[in-house]
């Protein structure tokens, strides 16, 4: 049986900044990707959203950003290599301890936002992000964009990775992401993301923005936590996927 990993964007809240449901998304997916407090979330409630993943029998990946608090990760930066392999490795640090706290372990890392925009095409700072992980714990997977150059660097620098694609953003012909600033960047619909997930699934392909066919390689599926009608197009392609003969499973290897 095909089976792919589904995958959200969790431990992102604090009390004046609730952006997801974590508890009940954490019923959908497979995978969990864990803010690192950088960009969004707080000790406390990331302990509780690693607690809760332990408790569901998610996988757990962190997931690091820029420091960009204010901007929710998704502000460009050109950070200096340095300092960035530095950050990584903080926030790679600070979650694998708290993950230990609950009983639980890190499988994976998937970078966030504008991080993960920036690395799936700028070789510098894709070296950077794969220099941190392998000085952390190069056990870990790396979770990149499908077709992204930091697949490539940590692939050659010996980590092991997996691709991924959104349920719920719009891709441009060439295989990268809608900018968020463009319209009909964001998807919505619940029975169009499911649809277009479980054609992924079996084919290989997604359609683009401009009606034309993407070829993708996908291991993994995101539906961001923070997407207006998120916790409804997770169900919904879950559902849709499972019923099509596609079994979710996570991607990483020791998950349950």
């Amino acid at each position: 049986m095909m089976s792919i990993d589904l995958n959200s964007d969790l431990g992102e809240n604090t009390p004046d900044r609730i952006v997801a449901d974590d508890g009940a998304m954490l019923g959908i997916v497979t995978s969990a990707n864990v803010a690192c407090g950088f960009h969004a979330g707080s000790p406390e409630g990331i302990r509780d959203t690693l607690a809760a993943a332990v408790a569901h029998g998610v996988t757990i990946g962190a997931h690091p950003g820029y420091r960009d608090y204010e901007g929710f990760g998704r502000n460009a930066m050109d950070v200096d290599s340095a300092t960035l392999q530095a950050h990584v490795e903080y926030q790679l640090g600070a979650l694998l301890g708290l993950a230990a706290g609950v009983g639980g372990r890190v499988r994976y890392v998937k970078p966030h936002g504008a991080l993960y925009n920036t690395i799936a095409r700028d070789e510098r700072q894709a070296r950077d992000v794969v220099a941190a992980v392998r000085a952390v714990d190069p056990s870990l997977v790396l979770l990149g964009l499908a077709g992204g150059v930091v697949l490539d660097v940590a692939e050659r620098a010996g980590l092991a990775t997996a691709a991924e694609a959104f349920a719920d953003r719009a891709y441009t012909p060439s295989g990268d992401l809608v900018s968020r600033s463009e319209a009909g960047s964001v998807l919505h619909d619940p029975d169009e993301v499911s649809t277009r997930m479980l054609r992924l699934a079996r084919e290989g392909v997604i359609r683009a923005i401009d009606g034309t066919d993407v070829r993708l390689r996908a291991d993994s599926i995101c539906v961001h936590g923070d997407s207006a009608g998120a916790i409804a197009m997770a169900a919904a392609t879950r559902a849709l996927l499972e019923s099509g003969g596609i079994r979710i499973a996570p991607f990483a290897e020791g998950a349950r």
